[in-house]
């Protein structure tokens, strides 16, 4: 389930590109800042716009709204129709598909969002794939960088594979449902169509059309 095809629509993406000769999705990752550098260095935009700040090196699709506040640092490319709402911060090396929602104080860094994504409220998103139609609800973190020492690795059939990558978050694949406040710990893989509850903290991998239940004990007593 670790192929770019088990876990995406490459058809919801402008950018299925980056996917080729890709034996796990996120070898992705590691091209993406060349490949939105090669992109976007004839890109002209504005140093600032009334209160945005927008990049030099910084690619804005029709038809989308950049609310006040937001700072949009590049290089980057963002897709039609979106919205960027309000203190949004939008940092180095980020692909943003069409009809995308980037929300109210979220930062994201070297990371590629398909088409549909939606990321409204308070969230850190870094090196990591979000699939068409993936949701975070409010609060969600996705950390991308080990305590320990050392690349981060997928377990799989007991066994972990070595990433190559020293930051890496999560892939999200297609119509996947994170729970607010929830914490995807470096490395998550979640299938397809998979929801997590909130304030959950999940590792690993889940697989495709799964429910991750938090079911933490709550006290009811009586106020006196």
């Amino acid at each position: 389930m670790f192929k770019p095809s088990a876990l995406f629509d490459l058809s919801q993406t402008a950018h299925a590109g980056l996917f080729d000769d890709c034996e796990y999705a996120w070898d992705a990752l590691k091209k993406l800042k060349a490949y939105i550098g090669a992109r976007v260095r004839s890109a002209t935009q504005p140093a600032q716009k009334g209160r945005v700040f927008i990049g030099p090196n910084v690619i804005i699709g029709e038809g989308t709204v950049i609310e006040d506040g937001a700072m949009i640092k590049g290089p980057a490319i963002i897709g039609r129709n979106c919205e960027i709402r309000h203190n949004a911060y939008i940092r180095e090396d980020v692909v943003i598909g069409d009809e995308c929602v980037v929300g109210n104080a979220c930062e994201f860094k070297h990371s590629l969002l398909f088409n549909h994504s939606v990321v409204p409220h308070f969230s850190y998103v870094g090196d990591s794939i979000l699939g068409c139609k993936a949701h975070l609800g409010a609060g969600v973190k996705i950390s991308n960088i080990k305590l320990m020492p050392g690349n981060v690795t997928v377990l799989h059939h007991g066994k972990p594979i070595d990433t190559g990558l020293r930051k890496f978050g999560a892939l999200l694949g297609d119509h996947t449902d994170i729970g607010c406040n929830s914490v995807l710990n470096p490395g998550s893989i979640i299938g397809r169509g998979s929801v997590i509850y909130p304030c959950t903290n999940w590792r690993g991998v889940l697989a495709p059309s799964s429910i991750v239940k938090n079911k933490a004990g709550q006290d009811v007593a009586e106020r006196s």
